[in-house]
């Protein structure tokens, strides 16, 4: 029997876990680098060990050192999370020897689903559909192919070849990105990405949990998830199953995992790869089968049996959204920083199934929180469960309109706006939903009004802050000047670019007007504040109330509340309209310093995983240079134009921040 059980993870996924444990009378083991030491998973657990270490491959990932936590605490089981040590057949087996209750899927079966291609010709003898796999570039009947690393998940190294004058130098450019051994296989156009979630126990008893449309995607990795899928009715969905509970059974899985499919318009399914791991989209299963997962991991961890016969009924519909630091119109480059705040409405449970339809928050993170490059992106999995898909989407899109997210870049207006779309509410979803649909990247924010709106509540906000703060010091009265009936004017950076906003008041206090006009960051004279001529006023703004964290306006009769949060020069701007970050620019900045011609600088932080050139070697344009790994993903970077390499300051395992020079190109 399990009595006290380390995770060997962090964030969301270590929360989860201990959240069943303390139901269930387990007491825990958390495991922490130092960047993690004020991390809210340690402070959850019974007891908590430091890896030494300050990256993830330094700490996490080490399962010598792992072992050593758990023995050093007296943790008699290790559940592995559901990142790579969850695959890890070699850590699988060395708890085992070390005495302990692995929580996780067999060592053996480990092993074989390190292969795909192994994998594959496996499920495929027990006469489940799959696609076929080249491994000879030869041997490929026709196009379009997609390339796929034999190993590693995540979407690292996927490549879509349309024709074969591109197949040979495609395939080589995956293997020394991957650094492994490739195959292909068809190419499916507009399919969906359908998994089946299991649980099995060692006395041969194997149960599917319906279907999960795992459509939207970026990079390859889902974004948004969802139980019952639009498009599989309940003859369909008894397939799923059947192939399903096949493929667990003949690669003789034990645990909890999903198997994943890919689903064409007609209906036809193949069979893609057994996920080994309690899948980070668990939570809408739970919410939909009243089941909690983690309990159900555990009890057959302890070789225990399923305590139901068959699949469990579906009662309403669940939706879940993946909150991530990153940024979506920058090529989803991963963001960090401190999150300031993080707030969302009306949560009705948290890491534990809903007993009744309303939302469910699972996070690894609260105000304070530091997102580095060394972790994963995901924030949160923020799920609605209700009684039918159109109300757990409204509730959904509604729940993170009002949430507040700030420090760092989100996906979270992405999110809101594919919720909303007309596409998503009919079901017409399928893996390219994203590359098809550019609107969806449009700022939520694109009403003129709004982002006026916004910035002069920043304005009045500011104002308000420091006519308290000149109360304190009984120094000067309000405002930027001491003119009462001047304007005031400041400069924000805000979503498309430098916003220039004034307003004017009467002696009674009263807005008099307003005024706010886009900046050509060229034309940019942040010393001449004031002095362009006002092209725009709107007499019908009333300010109701204007606090320092909260001015109310009314705009032609209709009565708005923003919520502004000063952190420095940003202001972060919440309202019904939505969500603004805006950056208050200085009237006096310091210069920039020059960079060397040709300087390829580092879009983000993290480490130098690959290094592919050397100074002096010729490249062409847009060959492959380097790639940076964070937040778990791999980032490649490209030569902009044909040159040499005159200068390679970086190696693998350089730790380097935005901003850094990676290389230096000369033209030839």
């Amino acid at each position: 029997m399990i009595r006290r059980l380390l995770v060997a993870d962090r964030g969301e996924i270590a929360r989860r876990v201990f959240a069943t444990c303390r139901l269930v009378g387990i007491e825990t083991v958390a495991v922490y680098s130092d960047a993690d030491s004020d991390a809210p998973h340690v402070g959850e657990a019974d007891y908590a060990v430091r890896l030494d270490g300050g990256t993830p491959r330094s700490s996490y990932l080490r399962g010598d050192l792992i072992i050593t936590a758990a023995q050093r605490s007296g943790a008699n089981a290790i559940h592995p999370g559901n990142g790579e040590l969850a695959e890890d057949p070699d850590f699988a087996s060395a708890v085992a020897d070390a005495g302990m209750i692995w929580v996780g899927a067999p060592a053996k079966t480990l092993g074989i689903l390190r292969s795909k291609t192994e994998t594959k010709a496996l499920v495929a003898e027990a006469r489940v559909p799959v696609l076929p796999s080249y491994t000879d570039p030869a041997q490929v009947p026709g196009f379009p192919v997609l390339i796929k690393p034999d190993t590693g998940n995540g979407g690292t190294g996927l490549r879509v070849v349309r024709d074969a004058t591109t197949l040979a130098e495609a395939i080589a450019s995956t293997r020394r990105e991957v650094g492994s051994e490739v195959y292909c296989e068809p190419y499916v156009e507009d399919v969906r990405h359908i998994e089946v979630p299991i649980l099995a126990d060692e006395h041969g008893a194997v149960v599917p949990f319906g279907e999960r449309e795992c459509s939207i995607q970026r990079r390859y990795q889902k974004i948004v998830e969802e139980t019952p899928s639009p498009a599989v009715d309940p003859g369909l969905r008894e397939e799923l199953c059947r192939a399903a509970i096949v493929a667990v059974r003949a690669l003789g899985y034990v645990g909890a995992g999903a198997v994943e499919f890919l689903l064409d318009a007609r209906g036809d399914f193949w069979f893609m790869e057994l996920t080994p791991t309690l899948q980070a989209d668990h939570a809408v299963t739970e919410c939909v089968s009243g089941y909690d997962l983690v309990r159900l991991q555990l009890l057959v961890s302890e070789g225990g049996s399923l305590p139901m016969p068959g699949p469990p009924p579906i009662r309403g519909h669940a939706i879940e959204v993946r909150v991530c630091a990153e940024d979506p119109a920058y090529a989803w480059l991963p963001a960090t920083g401190t999150l300031h705040r993080f707030a969302v409405p009306d949560v009705a449970s948290r890491f534990r199934p809903l007993p009744a339809p309303g939302l469910r928050l699972d996070a690894g993170v609260e105000d304070g929180s530091v997102i580095a490059a060394h972790q994963d992106s995901t924030l949160a999995k923020l799920v609605a469960w209700a009684p039918t898909r159109q109300e757990a989407a409204r509730m959904l899109a509604s729940a993170l309109t009002r949430s507040q997210i700030h420090g760092v870049a989100t996906n979270r207006d992405l999110l809101v706006r594919a919720l909303r779309h007309h596409a998503f509410r009919t079901g017409d979803v399928d893996t390219g939903f994203l590359d098809r649909r550019p609107e969806v990247f449009a700022p939520l924010l694109s009403a003129v009004d709004a982002v006026r709106l916004s910035c002069l509540a920043s304005a009045l906000a500011g104002a308000a802050a420091r006519r308290a703060e000149a109360a304190v010091l009984a120094a000067v009265p309000s405002g930027w000047r001491n003119v009462p009936s001047g304007s005031q004017t400041a400069v924000y950076d805000g979503p498309a670019g430098p916003v220039e906003v004034g307003y004017r008041m009467n002696r009674h206090g009263e807005l008099a007007g307003w005024w706010v006009r886009t900046v050509d960051p060229e034309e940019l004279d942040l010393a001449g504040l004031g002095q362009a001529p006002v092209v725009a006023d709107y007499p019908e703004t009333v300010v109701v109330r204007a606090g320092d964290e909260q001015v109310v306006l009314d705009v032609n009769g209709i009565r708005l509340t923003f919520n502004v949060h000063r952190v420095g020069e940003v202001s972060y701007v919440d309202s019904p309209e939505g969500s603004v970050a805006l950056r208050e620019l200085s009237r006096f900045p310091l210069p920039a310093p020059d960079a060397v011609e040709g300087s390829l600088i580092a879009p983000l932080p993290g480490a130098v995983r690959r290094v592919l050139v050397v100074p002096g070697q010729r490249v062409r344009a847009g060959e492959l240079l380097l790639t940076l790994e964070a937040m778990k993903l791999e980032h490649p970077v490209h030569a902009p134009s044909a040159g040499v390499v005159a200068s390679l300051p970086v190696h693998p395992g350089t730790e380097v921040d935005t901003g850094e020079l990676l290389a230096v190109l000369a033209p030839e």
